[in-house]
């Protein structure tokens, strides 16, 4: 069975809303059926992505949601109020948030439960950060990540997931991972959900790749045996390169 790809743009702390406006009407002009296309602006400007991309195939996603239904938690962002909006998946884990923001895997794995509980699909990121992958802990660490996070899900549910393999230490640091140790994280990957949920569920699965994906590498990336498309981070900001990307992933 062959996967649908995913290109899905994380656009971070970026975009002002009359930026966002801009990119977005850039973005309508993307053509393909092959891709599932997917952006994550601010908080502040998803209503107006939403209502921009009504009648488009790309689908506007949250960066991160609370694991609480409502309730005195300033600042934060529920899941009722990202439905208000027309936001119907969200990315849990991003390596931002467990590095700056503490998020541990027993808060994720609250997060992730209540979004499917809720009827949310999500984009579950994992990653190692350089020390982890010198010590030879990667595939450990890898493997903590999935089980403590996700494993809680059962098989109806999980089928409502997306992995993200982040390589922290290949990201804005100039270090790049070669493409064995992409396809050999996302094979290992793939092991565990086949170990755990079957090899149905196993093949069904979508990983993406989320260690600065850029034009000139996306192809060669994508057409790795296990790689299911991107999650981008800074090219997901410009059209164009956001545009060859997705075209990489078209094949």
């Amino acid at each position: 069975m062959k996967r649908k790809k995913i290109v899905a743009g994380n656009w971070k702390m970026n975009m002002t809303l009359d930026e966002s406006v801009n990119l977005i009407n850039e973005l309508k002009q993307i053509s393909t059926n092959d891709v599932d296309i997917k952006i994550a602006p601010s908080f502040t400007n998803l209503n107006k992505a939403v209502s921009l991309l009504d009648s488009s195939k790309i689908e506007v996603i949250g960066q991160n949601v609370h694991s609480e239904q409502r309730g005195a938690f300033t600042g934060e962002i529920s899941i009722e109020m990202l439905k208000s909006v027309g936001v119907y998946s969200i990315i849990i884990g991003h390596s931002e948030r467990r590095k700056y923001f503490n998020e541990n895997d027993s808060i994720l794995s609250k997060k992730a439960k209540m979004a499917i509980d809720n009827s949310l699909n999500i984009i579950f990121c994992i990653g190692e950060e350089l020390s982890e992958r010198e010590k030879g802990n990667h595939f450990e660490l890898i493997k903590n990540q999935i089980i403590n996070g996700l494993f809680g899900l059962d098989k109806d549910q999980i089928k409502n997931v997306v992995v993200a393999y982040e390589p922290v230490w290949a990201i804005g640091t100039g270090k790049t991972a070669e493409n064995y140790q992409i396809q050999e994280m996302h094979e290992f990957i793939r092991k565990l959900f086949n170990d755990k949920y079957g090899s149905d569920i196993s093949h069904q699965i979508r990983i993406l790749y989320g260690g600065s994906v850029k034009p000139n590498n996306a192809e060669e990336i994508f057409s790795l045996n296990d790689v299911d498309g991107g999650l981008i981070g800074g090219a997901s900001l410009n059209f164009s390169d956001f545009n060859a990307i997705v075209q990489a992933a078209n094949g």
